[in-house]
């Protein structure tokens, strides 16, 4: 698959996350993720607007599901979405339920492995199940709250190179990774880049970092445009 970047559209109002989007796409981003707050914020609409205003550009909605599979990947189906993300942690019948909607209506299925207890067992799992891509995410709270009282937390990097070889589809690592530990993520076999909060998001307001963010942006994708093809395993452990 060939090298990726991904916006993380983590933002409340719907004027500024298109805005953003303008932005980003001028500097060479791939895909737009109508972020978890834009999407609570906004609902299909978010999502509706950005495929509206640019129906070429694959759009992850980021709505976590755990429940109600079925009705909510077909809501964002209808809304323009190119891929919907789905918790690991989520009974295995509404994984299942939302893979079949996939295949039905045409969307990719995200599984993230956030606070399972294994994530390479998590990810094999909801490989098993379906999921074209799976995303080794270390959650914001647990992150912040760890650092607030003196605690180490994990990266995302620290087991990224044990999931990519365990499945056969593409990862992505998202949670607290810094802009060059986001470029390096190809070099653990990770093809998708994420660039969000708090890179190009204040994660404390939800409001588009300050400073040149058309030019880091920009930087970003030129760096991780240069890996080109990185290789998927073609067989499950």
């Amino acid at each position: 698959m060939q090298a990726t970047v991904q916006l993380s559209l983590d933002l409340v109002d719907l004027d500024e996350a298109l805005a953003t989007a303008e932005i980003a796409l001028s500097a060479g981003i791939d895909w737009l993720e109508a972020g978890t707050p834009l999407i609570l914020a906004t609902g299909r609409h978010g999502v509706r607007e950005l495929h509206a205003r640019h129906p070429a550009v694959p759009i992850v909605a980021d709505l976590k599901i755990m429940d109600g599979g079925w009705l909510e990947a077909e809501l964002m189906a209808k809304a323009g979405a190119s891929m919907v993300v789905v918790m690991g942690q989520a009974h295995p019948e509404t994984v299942e339920l939302v893979v079949k909607a996939g295949r039905d209506l045409g969307v990719k299925v995200m599984g993230d492995i956030m606070a399972m207890p294994d994530p390479v067992s998590g990810a094999k799992r909801l490989e098993e199940l379906g999921c074209d891509f799976i995303i080794h995410h270390i959650g914001y709270d647990m992150r912040t709250l760890r650092h607030q009282r003196g605690l180490p937390a994990p990266t995302p990097l620290d087991r990224l190179r044990e999931i990519v070889e365990a499945v056969s589809v593409p990862v992505q690592a998202v949670g607290g990774l810094s802009i060059e530990q986001a470029i390096d993520t190809p070099k653990y076999g990770a093809p998708l880049v994420v660039i969000g909060a708090p890179l190009a998001i204040d994660a404390h307001s939800f409001r588009s970092a300050s400073g040149d963010l058309e030019g880091t942006l920009r930087l970003i994708c030129e760096r991780v445009h240069a890996y080109g093809d990185i290789p998927v395993r073609k067989e499950p452990a």
